[in-house]
């Protein structure tokens, strides 16, 4: 589980600006524990690991699972991509059908305005 929980709960942490305080109050837990899973010191409890999974609004699966500071095309971590993931089962076809029109008339409106 460590393999990428410490590297990804960091990112995430300064992506999003929060502090090692803040998630250690939200977790009951001592800031020096936060700060040792960070640099690989000590791994979190998969009870811990859920926790912070659900403070960030992500998969346990994409914490613990892949490096969240990249994607599949090399491309810097996606916040909305991941999101869309954990969220893809509540949408309805309609919804999905009006996200998809949102993107493909922004498309648009961009290539308009780089005169495609």
């Amino acid at each position: 589980m460590a393999r990428f929980f410490n590297k990804n709960l960091k990112f995430i942490r300064q992506q999003k600006g929060i502090s090692q305080q803040e998630i250690a109050d939200k977790l009951k837990l001592d800031r020096s524990t936060i700060s040792r899973w960070e640099n690989n010191d000590m791994d979190a409890t998969v009870e811990n690991a859920i926790q912070v999974a659900d403070m960030f609004n992500i998969s346990i699966a994409d914490l613990v699972g892949k490096d969240l500071t990249i994607d599949d095309n090399n491309n810097t971590f996606n916040e909305l991509e991941l999101l869309f993931d954990k969220n893809k089962d509540i949408l309805t076809e309609d919804d999905k059908e009006y996200i998809k029109f949102i993107i493909e008339k922004r498309k648009k409106e961009i290539d308009k305005e780089l005169g495609k």
